[in-house]
């Protein structure tokens, strides 16, 4: 390595990635270092392609090396991401999936199938390769939000091929069910059925596994947090009191089993249901506030014509609100993988 190069990467090295507390040289997300015409160039690999921190990274990069590494005179970083893998996924389930996320509720109707739509696909608009499972066995709602009510999974090497929606891969009963027909099934046969979809489903490498769970504390959020090594788990409520009350149950159980609690999301806040209650709850529980997204009919027009809202209106409030919980469910997810001892770390990803 030549004496600039040496200069710069020992520059580098004092710029601290916010949410992992180290420096950028260290984690190894520097690559592909050149110094060409006073221009230091290199590629700068981020924890998610959601990553909410480039212009932070961009600004600290350069308050590193410009003025303060002599012949520097400007920067040029291309952006890459690679999501760190949860090794305890690869040890149970024989699915190429770095991350598995469940989103829950304490109670229904809070709008967790939506939250878990619009992440999805704001995820996947990131750059980043996403699947959702429609865990909601007896009541899926995944298939109308997505627009592919009347979808069928083809069949290969006989397993199902996931049906795609605004580059996610979907899988849910609802494609496999008559929509007037109801589920009735037990407890055995609902841990069965949300098994089957990561074991009978052509996935392909993911980066992100979305899980829609049904609310409450039941058979089903059971089964897979006793099951699957989920990454973590993001609790969704509603602002007023019943609806927090429902939330901390949820909460408790999931705890209890020892999954990880990325953090809280208020949904429809607003004058109707007031504001601030999921924000004080994560204060009193001590986890981390992920977000607000505002009530807003044009959230629930989309989900009713499968048009979700971060996609059909990104410059809506709603629309930026989802993608905003994008990014910060993306960080918190890869500070929890990198903190834990069953991750691959950064600084070994090829």
């Amino acid at each position: 390595m030549s004496d600039i190069r040496e200069q710069v990467m020992a520059a580098l090295s004092t710029v601290i990635e916010p949410e992992l507390h180290n420096d950028i040289v260290s984690l190894n997300m520097v690559r592909d270092l050149t110094v060409e015409d006073n221009t230091a160039k290199f590629t700068l690999v981020l924890t998610t392609p959601a990553c909410p921190l480039k212009d932070v990274f961009l600004q600290r990069c350069e308050q590193a090396l410009i003025g303060k590494v002599d012949g520097i005179e400007k920067i040029d970083i291309k952006w890459d991401a690679k999501v760190p893998t949860d090794r305890r996924i690869h040890g149970r389930l024989d699915v190429p999936m770095n991350s598995l996320i469940a989103v829950a509720s304490g109670k229904g109707g809070v709008g967790k199938s939506t939250v878990s739509m619009n992440l999805a696909v704001s995820l996947a608009e990131a750059g980043a390769s996403v699947g959702l499972i429609d865990a909601d066995i007896l009541n899926p709602n995944i298939p109308m939000m997505a627009g592919l009510g009347h979808g069928r999974p083809k069949v290969e090497d006989d397993k199902m091929v996931p049906l795609d929606a605004y580059g996610v891969k979907l899988m849910s009963t609802g494609f496999l069910t008559t929509p007037d027909k109801p589920m009735i099934l037990r407890g055995p046969m609902l841990h069965s059925a949300i098994r089957q979809f990561f074991t009978d489903v052509h996935w392909g490498k993911l980066d992100y596994m979305i899980v829609d769970l049904p609310p409450g504390t039941g058979d089903a959020p059971l089964s897979l947090a006793q099951s699957f090594p989920l990454t973590g788990v993001i609790i969704v409520t509603q602002p007023q009191e019943v609806a927090l009350s429902d939330a901390i149950r949820s909460i408790a159980m999931f705890e209890k089993l020892n999954v990880p609690i990325l953090g809280i999301v208020e949904n429809m806040a607003g004058d109707f249901f007031g504001e601030g209650g999921g924000e004080r709850l994560a204060e009193e529980r001590g986890v981390p506030f992920l977000g607000r997204i505002p009530l807003d009919a044009e959230v629930r027009i989309g989900g009713d014509y499968g048009r979700p809202i971060s996609v059909t209106q990104p410059d809506n409030p709603a629309g930026q609100a989802f993608h905003a919980l994008a990014q910060a469910v993306a960080a918190r997810a890869s500070v929890v993988m990198l903190q834990s001892a069953d991750v691959i770390p950064i600084n070994v990803i090829s």
